[in-house]
């Protein structure tokens, strides 16, 4: 195949697993929302749990169907994987009920320098000044939309803090372990998700009801509740496959600096969906800012030095064979 036909067939799966990722993600916000301010299920770390069983399931059933082969995954780095991200999901959920809006929102603004920190220090990573300039031009335009008040209280900093660090931690590891050795997104969630999904089950219903002094046996589940739970459950599945599918073709810092097309996108439709309540000029500029910046990230990190490895560290593991036709057989660091 001609270099220019692999290039183009490479952008176009790109693209689309750029599209899956945005779809599914506003897709479940927008569920969980209803789902938790309409019929009161506040039940944040319990409903992950369920979701990683739903993804538990397809793992399953991928493997019965031949599409997920066979791989290895040493324990010690499974558990590692599992304890980042499940501290993320606890710190998420615990910064966003002890700080305001305004601070969640700058906490979640500065994982994209500590994952380039990461890159920097675990992966040799250089930047172009370009691409300095892009990320900071993208982190402007989403605080001037999404910051608003910000008041900060000690426990609710130690929250953010470990929030922010563990994501970020989360999000280089998935790169990491599929790059180190040779896993598909599938195998990798074949891997990872049991065990969140066990973890996160035990968990989950003490932490809710110490968020929200309410216990997740004693719902009143009905018919609506139930079905919005199973949609938020099967929409979890290919947000939790998109994710790791994006992050294993790029990097943790250029899937946090494009997935700020979600928060934009998610700013849209409430606008659409709920009127002009929260959509004013100021966000509006905001939102002009950071598409701008996604736009100058993406040309600057894709250009010769705009965004390289200086020295090859992680030599790969015996090869695995690849359960999906969404891999290539190497990742790129360039968008």
């Amino acid at each position: 195949m001609p270099p220019s036909s692999k290039a183009d067939k490479k952008a176009a799966v790109d693209a689309a697993a750029w599209m899956f990722n945005i779809v599914t993600s506003v897709g479940i916000i927008i569920v969980n929302k209803a789902l938790m301010a309409t019929y009161g299920f506040t039940f944040a770390t319990t409903l992950t749990g369920l979701h990683f069983v739903t993804t538990t399931l397809m793992t399953v059933v991928l493997r019965w169907l031949g599409y997920i082969q066979p791989s290895h995954l040493p324990t010690p780095e499974l558990l590692k994987f599992v304890l980042f991200a499940n501290f993320s999901i606890v710190g998420m959920n615990v910064s966003l009920m002890w700080n305001s809006v305004g601070f969640y929102q700058i906490a979640k603004l500065s994982m994209i320098p500590v994952s380039c920190l990461f890159e920097v220090m675990f992966d040799k990573i250089q930047y172009s000044r370009d691409t300095k300039l892009s990320i900071l031009v993208v982190l402007l335009g989403v605080a001037v939309c999404t910051v608003t008040d910000v008041s900060v209280n000690a426990k609710g900093f130690i929250a953010a803090f470990i929030a922010v660090w563990t994501t970020s931690l989360q999000q280089y590891y998935v790169h990491y372990l599929q790059r180190k050795y040779s896993l598909s997104s599938f195998n990798l969630l074949g891997h990872t998700a049991p065990i969140q999904a066990g973890s996160l089950l035990v968990v989950g219903p003490f932490l809710d009801y110490w968020l929200t002094d309410k216990r997740v046996d004693a719902f009143a589940y009905d018919l609506a509740s139930v079905v919005f739970i199973f949609l938020s459950c099967t929409i979890a599945v290919g947000t939790n496959l998109s994710q790791f599918i994006c992050i294993g073709r790029f990097t943790a810092v250029s899937f946090q600096v494009l997935g700020h097309m979600k928060t934009i996108l998610v700013l849209i439709l409430g606008f659409i969906f709920f009127g002009r309540e929260g959509l004013n000029l100021h966000v509006v500029i905001g939102m002009i800012i950071a598409i701008v910046g996604m736009i100058w990230y993406g040309n600057a990190s894709s250009k010769p030095g705009g965004k390289e490895r200086r020295a090859h560290l992680l030599p790969k593991t015996n090869p695995q064979k690849h359960g999906s036709g969404l891999e290539t057989s190497g990742t790129s660091d360039k968008v």
